[in-house]
């Protein structure tokens, strides 16, 4: 298969060009010498086609994407997830205001929302083993009944846990009510060469849908795809993309997207089930030891559930780390392993073994503190209403029965333990507080509506 992109920015590197284009590294060993790819890095020259408004080889590529993925169209982003995300939530402003989604939505989503003036409105899922479930499609289809101008649903799936949500009956109810079905498949890329996993993918069943690719294809950081399977939604699309996308994108970027993809459609069925194997495997010996994990998960993601086992997870990812094993995220109970289709047997084997030493250490026993259930505050203003008050920021243990102005929430999984114009509740001040990455803090402090503040 032929690697349209990557092909064009090889040959023009051979070519040893004198280059009076940006970027300014201008590919100088002697002077860039960190950065041994450089070469590949251009702009948009005569035959490297431009993605504003591709007619040669991105065009091409998005193509092949296109075809390979089961849409109508692609687009690639070199902005990441976020991207798509807003030029999907451009489309939807084109047809109304409000948007059914997922109370712990990526920020991105109500970043969308607030910069194109579109009232979310949100639907927490219930919870299984301290993890949120998505909103299951009868309570979509409640929201749809109750909130009579909601244009369009947006499911967050899969979510960082490996939860998926019943793709199929949403999608009966969207066309019962008319209704657009957007999905964040920001987790999902890898599912759509999943031999198994079709019925696990976005693009089966939704409107529109984002791929981040860097997440589970061999892609770099920021590359991602939005894809759209209806033919009037494309020029949409197309002009979101361009509102949100830079004008400056990373030509490597793009190239790895590409291949992450054609990779994956050439190699990925057999990958996937060998790396399947030797998961459900780990998974059952580990089970068998009495290592707890999260068993919801229908993807590649393995939480181990070390404060379930009384374990401080700080202390654990402390031990993995000595051991030179980084894992993707700490919640404060679950530690979260992040698996590609090029997760290697052997990398897998190293995990065990540690978690398995690390289960055994008679000093990190009881060490686990109860993480307090998740909390969040009761609505008092709509979420678009609230954005338009006098603001104050005030320290976050000062916080809690205050009504948050903006969102503010932990990184990673960058979703909102507060909502603007809902009060803040003393477990979600405690979190964020305590928490090593946020948003919506500045030094500290988060904004509240101010007291007695007009609009």
């Amino acid at each position: 298969m032929d690697y349209l992109i990557y092909g064009a920015l090889k040959k023009y590197k051979k070519m040893r060009p004198v280059r009076f284009h940006m970027p300014g590294h201008k590919a100088d060993r002697k002077h860039f010498p960190l950065f041994k790819d450089a070469a590949l890095d251009i702009t948009e020259l005569s035959f490297a086609d431009c993605l504003e408004n591709p007619d040669g080889i991105i065009a091409a590529a998005e193509s092949d994407i296109a075809d390979i993925l089961g849409a109508k169209r692609s687009f690639l982003l070199t902005d990441g997830s976020s991207a798509g995300i807003f030029s999907m939530l451009y489309a939807v402003r084109q047809r109304g205001s409000k948007l059914i989604i997922a109370r712990n939505a990526h920020k991105s989503v109500y970043n969308a929302c607030a910069v194109l003036g579109i009232e979310p409105y949100p639907l927490k899922g219930n919870e299984l083993d301290g993890v949120i479930l998505p909103p299951a499609p009868a309570e979509i289809e409640d929201a749809f009944k109750k909130e009579k101008d909601a244009v369009a649903v947006l499911v967050t799936s899969p979510d960082y846990y490996g939860n998926i949500s019943d793709y199929a009956a949403i999608r009966k109810i969207c066309d019962r009510y008319g209704k657009l079905f957007l999905a964040d498949g920001a987790h999902g890329a890898y599912l759509k060469f999943d031999p198994d996993g079709a019925h696990r993918y976005a693009g089966e069943y939704t409107d529109a849908w984002v791929d981040g690719a860097h997440k589970t294809l061999p892609t770099l950081t920021q590359g991602a795809v939005l894809n759209v399977n209806r033919e009037d939604l494309i020029p949409d699309m197309r002009e979101g993309a361009g509102l949100f996308r830079t004008t400056s994108p990373s030509y490597p970027i793009m190239a790895s997207v590409e291949y992450g993809v054609k990779y994956l459609s050439e190699n990925g069925a057999a990958l996937i089930d060998a790396l399947k194997r030797e998961l459900s495997l780990m998974k059952m010996r580990l089970k068998k030891r009495g290592i707890l994990f999260y068993e919801g998960s229908e993807t590649l993601q393995f939480a181990v559930d070390f404060g379930g086992m009384g374990i401080s997870p700080y202390f654990a990812e402390k031990q993995l780390e000595k051991r030179r094993i980084y894992p993707e995220m700490n919640d404060g109970r679950y530690i979260l392993f992040y698996l590609s289709p090029l997760t290697r047997a052997h990398s897998l084997a190293r995990l065990e073994r540690a978690i398995r030493r690390i289960a055994k250490m008679r000093s990190l026993k009881d060490s686990y503190t109860l993480r307090p259930e998740t909390a969040y505050g009761v609505k008092k203003f709509s979420y678009l209403t609230a954005l338009t008050f006098r603001k104050e920021r005030v320290p976050i243990e000062e916080s809690a029965g205050r009504i948050a102005a903006r969102n503010a929430g932990v990184t990673p999984p960058c979703t909102p333990l507060v909502l603007a114009g809902e009060q803040i509740t003393p477990e979600a001040a405690e979190a964020l507080k305590n928490a090593k990455h946020t948003f919506g803090l500045t030094d500290g402090k988060i904004e509240v509506i101010k007291i007695g503040g007009e609009r």
